[in-house]
């Protein structure tokens, strides 16, 4: 199921294909490229570049606090168009095997990670950013981005992110 919202930018075509078809079934993002791409089917329908991350950006999440961004398998759960960011995409971080790790060092895994765009207020025309890795853990994406992600990837997506 995808979102509907208006688009600051024109969508691609292939893009505009797979909001129609609600077509789009996988996220990867890699961290070291720092890509965002969807797919649907196993073909690629759109690619972001430039992605911002945590603070921290090489290695794995695993406690509260670190300012990293998780890597592994998870699932887009829910969409939040109130949040403090333009738009945000809920990504399942932690799953059994953080929790279990994150136990394990008598530490608390952290949560609360998104896809999200630039804080509200922030870069009005949609596209600016603010500069370097920024988020506490999380993916961010220009307000144009996000509206273009947050209208093609519906609750259920499956992704994952990789060093």
């Amino acid at each position: 199921m995808t979102r509907s919202w208006i688009s600051l930018a024109a969508l691609s075509l292939s893009a505009s294909a797979a909001a129609q078809d609600g077509a789009v079934d996988f996220v990867r993002v890699d961290k070291s490229e720092r890509t965002l791409t969807l797919y649907a089917e196993g073909r690629v329908v759109r690619t972001y570049t430039g992605i911002q991350l945590g603070d921290v950006p090489v290695g794995p999440k695993r406690f509260q606090g670190d300012e990293r961004t998780p890597e592994g398998r998870y699932t887009i759960d829910y969409g939040n168009p109130q949040s403090a960011y333009h738009l945000s995409l809920h990504i399942s971080y932690p799953d059994a095997q953080d929790r279990a790790y994150a136990r394990a060092q008598g530490r608390s895994p952290g949560g609360d990670i998104f896809i999200h765009g630039q804080p509200n207020g922030y870069a009005r025309d949609g596209r600016g950013r603010i500069e370097g890795d920024w988020t506490d853990g999380c993916i961010a994406l220009s307000n144009a981005e996000i509206e273009e992600v947050w209208s093609l990837v519906g609750d259920g997506t499956h992704i994952e992110i990789i060093g």
